[in-house]
């Protein structure tokens, strides 16, 4: 990273200011400055303090349009960003019931239907890749696409690849405001002063719709934590990316397994602190869960935690939109899933902000009008409230 006093000598402006320097908005920042767009990120803490750097890895979003261009990326990320991100192809879905067996069989039929492959699983061939499971498997499926990577060295990637092509990066940098003319966002008013700009790309996270009012933009938006536990190492097994159980995750290069899957407690964002602290109840929840999804792991000790926090729409899906007023700027908010789509989300965010639209996904779904007839109390309505809240209530 650059030094404090290089920094505050580049705050006078650049031709796109990416806010947040999470997975999406640095994957944003590479993409520009690869093509030799002057390019600069924003974010209030540092690179990946956020659930971007803190969560299971998974890549492997099948029910998104940005699926396609997702799969067809990770493959290349480490010779694209000429880092090491540790991707692994391939992932086993675990059930350990019929009604799990049923779930996660949509998602092979949903895979399938778009040309990618899978392969149904026995209980025996389950242990065959996963040995750590045990007796209660009832099968599972092979999926012969998506895989997973390392959430701390990716980040790291996106950022010293984007810095390689010129761009650069601000942290310890809150965004107070927003100068307008013309219809056009001109500059970003900061902490560090008022830093110009030619198009604008907001993709902070659960900061978003908060910076987004700022524009007069409504993203109708929750925070809630998310969390991950990692185990002591144990022996590698042949595949190392496992979900299952209402968990996802995988197992590191070292043989920790790192796993995280709910229940959210939900936030309000005023007073959050940065990185936000573990819960001991909802780690002994998935702890309890990992140990019947690997019981032959369940004497492993738990060596650390991570929390962070992620942002939830209404439907669970992204907004990427190129906003119409003003009309250079960019909302990227992926509602939980940044890290997996990142390549792909990038790519889309590039395509917006240089050509005005993606030229190789239809991006309409992901549009803030199909939330325009949203009730005004669709919180309380889906339970997203926080404990305090809803013990009031």
């Amino acid at each position: 990273m650059q030094s404090s006093a290089t920094q505050d000598s580049e705050t006078s402006g650049a031709a796109v200011v990416v806010i947040g320097a999470g997975a999406t908005g640095l994957s944003a920042a590479f993409w520009l400055a690869r093509e030799g767009v002057d390019v600069l990120v924003l974010d209030k803490g540092i690179v990946g303090w956020e659930a971007s750097g803190r969560n299971g890895g998974g890549c492997s979003h099948h029910a998104s349009p940005l699926f396609a261009e997702e799969q067809r990326l990770w493959p290349q990320m480490d010779e694209l960003l000429g880092y090491p991100t540790e991707f692994q192809p391939g992932r086993v879905r675990v059930a350990l019931d019929e009604r799990q067996m049923a779930l996660y069989g949509r998602s092979v039929e949903n895979a399938t239907a778009q040309g990618f492959r899978a392969e149904t699983l026995d209980a025996a061939g389950v242990r065959d890749l996963v040995p750590l499971a045990g007796e209660a498997v009832v099968g599972g499926y092979l999926w012969h696409f998506g895989g997973h990577a390392n959430p701390h060295r990716t980040l790291q990637a996106y950022a010293w690849a984007m810095q390689d092509h010129g761009g650069r990066i601000l942290q310890h940098t809150s965004v107070k405001g927003f100068a307008t003319a013309g219809g056009r966002v001109t500059a970003v008013e900061t902490d560090r002063g008022r830093i110009a700009c030619d198009a604008l790309v907001i993709a902070a996270g659960p900061q978003t719709g908060r910076l987004a009012a700022m524009l007069d933009v409504d993203v109708p938006m929750a925070a809630a934590r998310a969390e991950m536990i990692v185990t002591e190492p144990l022996p590698l097994m042949p595949m190392g990316g496992i979900d299952g159980n209402g968990l996802y995750g995988r197992q590191t290069l070292r043989g920790n397994l790192a796993y995280g899957g709910g229940p959210h407690e939900w936030l309000e964002l005023a007073g959050m602190t940065v990185p936000h602290r573990s819960a001991t109840p909802l780690m002994r929840n998935i702890s309890g869960r990992l140990a019947d999804l690997f019981p032959k792991a369940a004497h492993a000790k738990i060596i650390r935690s991570w929390a962070g926090i992620i942002e939830n729409t209404p439907d669970g899906r992204p907004v990427i939109e190129r906003l119409t007023a003003p009309d250079n700027a960019v909302i990227a908010t992926l509602s939980s899933v940044g890290f997996g789509l990142s390549p792909a989300t990038g790519h889309a965010i590039r395509d917006l902000v240089v050509d005005g639209e993606c030229d190789f996904a239809d991006l309409s779904s992901f549009r803030l009008a199909r939330f325009a007839d949203l009730e005004p109390d669709w919180r309380e309505r889906q339970g997203w409230m926080p404990l305090g809240e809803q013990a009031a209530a």
